[in-house]
């Protein structure tokens, strides 16, 4: 299972090369299922993962020019403070076990895992459904730094409990709120993915979780050599096709993991 899971990993980082986000919307499953990890621990792990990957691939994108510091920080900032409340606050006050009535049980591992499945659900619908970008007037730059700062701790609190990046919700942000053009979008988003994640995971670290390196750089190193393969091909790939298959395949995914999910409730 483990080489279906570094070339799973490989994969990711190519999606997440290519678009920017979505990519890291695997991860957790990857994780889960192909390691044998539980849920929670995966969630942590997840964050090292997309964070180390986005870097890589947010350094190909600003060498570039393909980044808007202005926004990218509006969003970074309170993304970050998002996924910290998330990881310190929301994830160590959930029990074990959260009700238990007759052959009926919900724990916080299915609980983390349905919360997924739901998220990949909105992330497959969000990418299958064409956008038109209606760039929004200079008028309203205040406004929009808001918006963009208010939907950055909102994902951050997404990407803390379910330990993925949310550059499915980053991208249509920076698009569509604040008018930047795709390719510096997805700079700007992989450079907050980066941010998030890392910072997420280190606080994850800070709070005394134990953390199998050799696994995670692994991992983690198969899926940055993913991401620079990815990067250097996007501009040979028809994205919206590629964003299009890749929602129904994560709509399948998370489909799946729901009903598989919802099954061990009830056992």
């Amino acid at each position: 299972m483990a080489t279906f899971g570094l070339i799973a990993s490989f994969l990711m980082g190519i999606i997440l090369g290519l678009m920017g986000g979505g990519g890291s919307i695997l991860t957790v499953p990857i994780l889960v299922y192909l390691f044998n990890i539980t849920p929670t621990i995966a969630t942590g792990y997840s964050l090292f993962v997309v964070g180390i990957t986005a870097l890589v691939g947010s350094f190909m994108y600003i060498r570039k020019g393909d980044f808007d510091f202005k926004v990218g920080m509006a969003f970074a900032i309170p993304s970050v403070i998002g996924v910290n409340l998330s990881r310190g606050l929301v994830i160590p006050f959930i029990p074990d076990t959260i009700f238990s009535f007759g052959f009926l049980e919900l724990t916080k591992e299915i609980l983390v895992m349905i919360v997924f499945a739901v998220l990949m659900i909105a992330a497959s619908y969000s990418m299958i459904k064409r956008r038109k970008a209606n760039p929004p007037s200079s008028k309203n730059e205040h406004w929009r730094i808001i918006l963009v700062a208010t939907q950055g701790f909102v994902v951050g609190l997404i990407a803390g409990f379910v330990g993925a990046g949310g550059g499915f919700l980053i991208i249509p942000a920076l698009v569509l709120l604040a008018g930047l053009t795709m390719r510096v979008a997805i700079g700007t988003s992989l450079t907050i993915i980066a941010l998030q994640s890392l910072i997420g995971f280190g606080g994850d670290i800070l709070r005394g979780s134990i953390v199998d390196w050799k696994l995670l750089g692994l991992i983690a190193g198969t899926a940055m050599i993913g991401i620079v393969a990815g990067s250097r091909i996007a501009h040979k790939i028809n994205e919206q096709k590629l964003k299009v298959s890749f929602g129904w395949f994560v709509l399948i995914i998370g489909a799946t993991i729901l009903l598989e999910q919802l099954r061990h409730i009830s056992m």
